[in-house]
């Protein structure tokens, strides 16, 4: 898709992207585009290609797509372009909390052999052990000042 395609077919308002002709059936000029897949981004269909619509709220901006786009508030739904950046290999350090973290602090593991807190910062796909703590405050500060130094503006503390 090129940028000219994107004005013709969408028109963008506050993060939102709306069709401006009818594509098909039962979709309308002014209607929303596209619905939201199982990983939580919206996404349409166009010349039988998938498209997220972050991405092409990207390309009418800035005229192309970099490989990839990150949602600084993570808000998958969220694709204001003030909330959309070049991610290019970062776009996993700016994640939550995992699902099963038990230790209420990102990055701070029980390591049940030395009965203390380890904290583990993954970065540009190496793992930093940074140490086992008796204090869980000071693991989970470790944790923080370590995501600062290797995640930088994608750091995300939770």
């Amino acid at each position: 898709m090129t940028q000219t395609e994107a004005f013709a077919l969408f028109e963008y308002k506050d993060g939102k992207l709306y069709w401006r002709v009818r594509p098909s059936r039962g979709v309308y000029a002014g209607d929303e585009v596209g619905s939201i897949c199982s990983t939580g981004h919206r996404r349409l269909m166009y010349k039988r290609k998938l498209y997220s619509v972050h991405r092409i709220v990207w390309l009418m901006h800035y005229g192309y797509m970099p490989s990839e786009i990150d949602h600084k508030d993570t808000n998958k739904l969220n694709n204001k372009i003030e909330n959309l950046r070049i991610a290019n290999g970062k776009n996993q350090q700016n994640v939550g909390f995992r699902v099963d973290n038990s230790s209420g602090a990102k990055n701070v593991y029980w390591h049940r052999p030395t009965n203390r807190w380890s904290v583990i910062v993954t970065a540009n796909k190496v793992r930093h052990n940074l140490g086992y703590f008796n204090d869980i405050e000071l693991a989970d500060l470790v944790a923080t000042e370590s995501r600062d130094k290797y995640h930088g503006a994608f750091a995300n503390h939770g």
